[in-house]
């Protein structure tokens, strides 16, 4: 298969309706599209077409425990694909839809149970992106779609990370250039009491409580030697958001320095911070979680790509996105 590279980063620009035709009609005839979003990019297909989804696993090597979330252009394709649409769904809607939230909700029939491992909620978002949000509306249908790279490894914020991973393996990549938040969306069941959150991502947890009240945090601990039935939520795997170099976490300048002294060694270098001869990716601040989410997936892939043996990374606090970079961290140091 010949991968097709489309840009697509200028939806107003001459061609760009053809080109987006081209795409959609991948889409229609059951061929899978990987496409950015504002949180990274994703691999989608037709979310109601049964063989359409299993290529995506065979695509990503993605095992079958493991569900896929369903984007929608708006919250009336939303709604038909779930069979209740609960009070704490309308009030995070509204605050956050477009964004980077994903609700589980109990889905209809129409949606295969292959996207959801056999369980019986899906995880739905709109996607906060323009060519997202056109993909599907030229599609006319949701679209599932996991992150567009091989399973377990480093999350893909650009279509070149896609075509490293997936070249030849899917039928084309819309390159809509670098995605914006950087981390996955945060997955949400708001149905439960208290709420539960089983993967933090772009909207943080004081930003949800703020609207509906305290929601919980999902302590899944996942057994590394036995194979899942099945999970609640996507990134909920041993290991995961992985680049190929080992990933060290540390947590202060002087480990970090510590940990750093050895031959072909990268860190994530934090502004302020000082290292020895390393090979370096300038990160960005620490008190700025945002912009350490937008980084984190291209950092970890360039240094990947320079050949070292080893990551250095410094965990920022858990507090607003900076718990989602750590979850993707901890994941990758596994």
């Amino acid at each position: 298969m010949q991968t097709r590279r489309i840009n697509l980063e200028n939806l107003r620009a001459r061609g760009a309706e053809a080109r987006l035709h081209e795409a959609s009609a991948i889409i229609s005839r059951g061929g899978l599209v990987a496409f950015p979003t504002e949180t990274v990019y994703g691999l989608g297909a037709n979310a109601l077409d049964r063989d359409a989804v299993l290529k995506i696993f065979e695509a990503k090597q993605r095992p079958a425990w493991d569900p896929i979330i369903v984007h929608g252009n708006c919250l009336d394709m939303l709604r038909s694909i779930v069979r209740e649409w609960p009070e704490k769904a309308d009030a995070l809607a509204a605050k956050f839809m477009p964004g980077p939230l994903t609700l589980l909700l109990s889905k209809r029939d129409i949606i295969p149970n292959e996207c959801t491992a056999g369980r019986v909620k899906v995880g739905v978002r709109i996607p906060a992106n323009p060519v997202a949000l056109a993909l599907i509306s030229a599609a006319g249908t949701p679209i599932a779609a996991p992150s567009a790279n091989r399973f377990g490894s480093t999350s893909p914020t650009t279509a070149a990370h896609v075509l490293r991973d997936l070249d030849g393996r899917i039928d084309a990549v819309l390159d809509g250039g670098e995605c914006s938040v950087g981390v996955e969306s945060t997955v949400l069941d708001p149905s439960l009491d208290p709420p539960v959150i089983y993967r933090p991502g772009g909207i943080s947890r004081e930003r949800i409580e703020a609207v509906i009240g305290p929601v919980k945090i999902a302590e899944k601990k996942l057994d590394p030697g036995r194979t899942p039935g099945s999970l609640e939520s996507p990134g909920l795997g041993i290991r995961h958001y992985a680049p190929r170099a080992k990933v060290i976490l540390v947590e202060s300048e002087a480990e970090m320095r510590r940990a750093s002294e050895g031959p072909r060694v990268g860190v994530m270098l934090p502004d302020g911070w000082t290292v020895g001869d390393s090979v370096i990716y300038e990160w960005g601040p620490m008190n700025q979680p945002e912009i350490l989410a937008r980084r984190l997936y291209f950092g970890l892939r360039w240094l990947d790509e320079q050949g070292v043996t080893a990551i250095i990374c410094p965990l920022p606090a858990p507090a607003g996105l900076g718990l989602a970079v750590r979850d993707r961290l901890l994941k990758a140091a596994m």
